[in-house]
């Protein structure tokens, strides 16, 4: 799933974007907007991991979402 549609699709996929990231806040994810860097940035202010590392798991979960 490419990052247009999982933009497209964001509020339909915040559940599992909470599930799969539980320490983001209901604000985290609606700010988030399904735009990739935000996310990423958001799952390194929460997690305190490294960039590369936040997004190797954003990119698990767009692969993720994507077999569903």
């Amino acid at each position: 799933m490419n990052w247009d549609t999982i933009k497209g699709n964001w509020k339909q996929l915040t559940g599992e974007a909470k599930s799969q990231w539980g320490e983001l806040t209901d604000d985290d994810v609606k700010q988030a907007e399904g735009d990739r860097e935000k996310l990423v940035g958001k799952i390194q202010e929460r997690y305190g991991v490294a960039k590369d590392e936040a997004e190797r798991q954003v990119d698990e979960f767009a692969a993720r979402v994507d077999r569903k």
